[in-house]
């Protein structure tokens, strides 16, 4: 019998966060406001999770610079987190340049996320749990794409739903689409954003998308930040949800918070559209603060202490 947990499995990440209201110019200085925040899919969505309530596990694998900070940042938003730290290799650490209108560019390092690995796994994790979700970003390399596989094959067999996000556009073109459709099959459930949609699809339109997916996956939400989110399920276009009005400052985990907030309100017991609405919440919630994780008491761009081990 399962629960009504979470367990998501992706990586956390060192962002530095550099806001520029001019574009960013070649061979010279650009000035910008930079900070620096915890972030990664898989932590962005278990730290928006437990943050709206939720019972959040992560495994995630973290580098020998910075992991004191980074699960000492989950502990305090409420995630339990199941971490190992590589002694060779620094926490994932990503760049993130964005513009006036909260659009950001990245410049990203996996470091020792991207060599989570079947070691990292234990069945126990299960226990509880009602959903896995994984960040795609732990398909994209080897070690990780066995650990994805592993993970898959003993939640459905423990009758656990499995979602996917399918993370990047550009990590997904250099893996293989294909390659993607096939190692993520176990799933029934796909959250990517408009772009991903249409790259794993081909289709004219995002309802075309949705449709597809949902016929390979069972359901299909796509995210359409400020417009909101559609859903199908098994091949129909079911669900429509209108964005919620933000004052967008940086766009950073906004998709990892609204995955956050389906997920959790579906854990919850609600319904399709109130989940799909719960989404769209946390997702402005998240568009309106510098990062992508939510704050507890912090102020807007204080610069966050950070102690290396």
């Amino acid at each position: 019998m399962t629960g009504t947990g979470l367990l998501v499995i992706g990586d956390v990440v060192t962002d530095v966060v550099a806001l520029h209201d001019t574009p960013v110019m070649s061979g010279t200085d650009t000035a910008a406001d930079i900070v620096l925040r915890p972030g990664g899919s898989g932590a962005n969505t278990a730290s928006w999770a437990a943050h709206l309530g939720a019972d959040v596990r992560l495994l995630a694998r973290l580098g020998y610079d910075s992991s004191e900070w980074h699960t000492s940042e989950l502990i305090k938003i409420g995630v339990r987190p199941h971490v190992r730290v590589d002694p060779d290799h620094p926490t994932a650490i990503v760049i993130a340049m964005v513009d006036r209108t909260g659009e950001r560019s990245f410049l990203t390092n996996r470091g020792a996320g991207g060599r989570i690995s079947a070691e990292d796994w234990d069945g126990s994790l299960l226990d509880g749990v009602g959903r896995l979700h994984l960040s795609g970003y732990t398909l994209f390399a080897e070690p990780g794409l066995r650990l994805a596989r592993l993970a898959m094959a003993e939640a459905r067999a423990a009758g656990v739903a499995v979602s996917m996000d399918p993370a990047s556009t550009g990590f997904l073109r250099e893996f293989g689409i294909a390659r993607f459709l096939r190692e993520s099959a176990p799933a029934d459930l796909i959250i990517p954003n408009r772009d991903e949609a249409l790259l794993l699809t081909g289709a004219p339109t995002l309802e075309r998308a949705a449709e597809l997916l949902s016929e390979r996956y069972g359901t299909a939400i796509v995210k359409l930040g400020p417009q909101g989110a559609l859903v199908a399920s098994d091949g129909t276009v079911t669900a429509v949800t209108a964005g919620v009005p933000a004052d967008v400052v940086d766009s950073t985990g906004a998709g990892d918070a609204f995955a956050a907030g389906y997920l959790t309100a579906r854990l919850k017991g609600a319904g399709e559209g109130q989940s799909l609405d719960a989404g769209c919440r946390a997702g402005a919630e998240c568009v309106a603060l510098v990062g992508g994780r939510p704050r507890y008491g912090l102020e807007l761009n204080l610069l966050y202490p950070i102690h290396t081990d």
